[in-house]
């Protein structure tokens, strides 16, 4: 049995970068993303194309994460970032 509670039942967990001070943001979406298991997804918001965020995310888990464009338009981005580790 999973130990951990989902948020929804699908497996998706919001992460809403705007309401997170810029100095902590990178550190708070790794935490979120190592507390993940294969197959869990967080969907990430933020009011800006997180370009650099990307390349780190990249250069840090590899293909252990997938990276999924639900909306690019200026002034809202939605990712999905899913496990699949």
């Amino acid at each position: 049995m999973n130990a951990h509670l989902h948020l929804s039942p699908d497996a998706i967990y919001p992460f809403d970068a705007r309401g997170i001070a810029k100095r902590f943001r990178h550190a708070a979406i790794f935490g979120a993303l190592d507390a993940l298991s294969p197959g869990e997804r967080m969907r990430f918001v933020n009011d800006h194309d997180p370009l650099p965020l990307l390349d780190q995310l990249r250069a840090r888990y590899g293909q252990n994460v997938s990276i999924e464009y639900l909306r690019r338009e200026p002034g809202e981005i939605v990712i999905d970032f899913v496990v699949v580790r």
